[in-house]
């Protein structure tokens, strides 16, 4: 997602009505900002992605806890919206058989063969696809051709 997709779709969400989805829109706005403002550079694409992958992670750990407490159910209901709405902001993540296909392409070009090999096959995959993969999935696939 571009920072100027992410504009829109704020703006979108203002005449749409949508107290949720503009709310999670508005924080990851807010992250984006900050990093304009403190580091004084241009925000990047990676940027806006880095910072979603952030607030899932972040809004997703909130959920967990708002399970286990048991005591708010609206506000649990509105976590999980918000890593919906998240989870939607980000690019397709690459799994099943185009994932198996890069995972051996990559070994191959490696020269990969024993199990040591695997972080730098790992690290190859999430430069190649921007971290935009099934990890676990790209684990399991990785370790299974891996002697």
């Amino acid at each position: 997602m571009t920072y100027d997709e992410l504009k829109e779709q704020i703006k979108a969400a203002m005449k749409a009505k949508d107290k949720v989805r503009l709310s999670i829109l508005r924080q990851v706005h807010g992250e984006i900002k900050n990093i304009e403002v403190n580091e004084r550079r241009e925000i990047t694409d990676a940027d806006v992605d880095a910072m979603i992958k952030r607030l899932i992670k972040q809004t997703g750990e909130t959920l967990e806890g708002s399970i286990k407490a048991a005591n708010d159910d609206e506000r649990t209901e509105t976590l999980r919206q918000q890593v919906a709405i998240l989870e939607e902001l980000l690019p397709e993540q690459l799994s099943g058989e185009a994932l198996e296909a890069l995972v051996e392409k990559t070994i191959a070009e490696l020269g990969a063969e024993t199990k040591r090999d695997m972080g730098r096959v790992m690290k190859a995959l999430t430069a190649a696809t921007g971290g935009n993969m099934d990890k676990a999935a790209a684990a399991k696939l990785v370790g299974s051709k891996l002697a």
